[in-house]
């Protein structure tokens, strides 16, 4: 019995290794908010956007990273890399790059970029992307769902991930806290 409990541990171990390797290193956390209208991810290499934006029919990227924060662990963007993605980008026929560069948690200057970028229809369809697309691509897709999908602010904090409990956006963290206070354009007016 120990024996047939310990391999499936190790089952278990390799599919969800497998999983996390698929998703962050080749899938780049690529992942599907709203289908046709927002996707999010970490960075995917400037060889293999423009696969990306064909498959999804993406028309904008919105790119949250930005140099020089000295958090090489949720930050850790280097200004080549950036510049790498700007120039890849604008190859691509009627893709628009946006560069909106944010902290884990957002300030209100990136909310009214993002936005604006949102508001017009013809940045549809979007992919919000940061580094690693786990924190602050997470962030912004939940703060999207509130403000455009009328999602409650707790759905769209807990939607984030599989499990919040224990995670950035859990609450007592700063991101989730964020969220959980957030109040949406439209009740921010009433």
């Amino acid at each position: 019995m120990k024996k047939k409990l310990l391999y499936l541990v190790i089952l278990l171990a390799a599919i969800y290794g497998g999983k996390y390797a698929y998703d962050m290193h080749i899938n780049h956390n690529f992942e599907t908010i709203t289908e046709g209208k927002v996707y999010k991810s970490g960075v995917i290499p400037p060889d293999e956007i423009e696969d990306y934006v064909k498959k999804y029919g993406i028309k904008s990227v919105i790119d949250l990273r930005f140099p020089g924060t000295g958090d090489d662990v949720n930050n850790p963007e280097v200004p080549a890399e950036l510049l790498a993605e700007k120039e890849a980008v604008s190859k691509i026929e009627g893709v628009t790059y946006f560069n909106n560069g944010s902290d884990q948690v957002p300030q209100k200057h990136n909310l009214d970029m993002f936005f604006k970028i949102m508001d017009n229809q013809d940045n549809y369809p979007v992919l919000i992307h940061c580094y690693h697309g786990i924190g602050r691509a997470e962030m912004y897709s939940a703060i999207y769902r509130i403000e455009y999908e009328g999602m409650d602010r707790d759905e769209a904090r807990t939607s984030t991930r599989l499990l919040t409990k224990w995670s950035s956006f859990d609450l007592g963290t700063p991101k989730g806290d964020f969220l959980h206070t957030y109040i949406g354009r439209k009740d921010s007016i009433k």
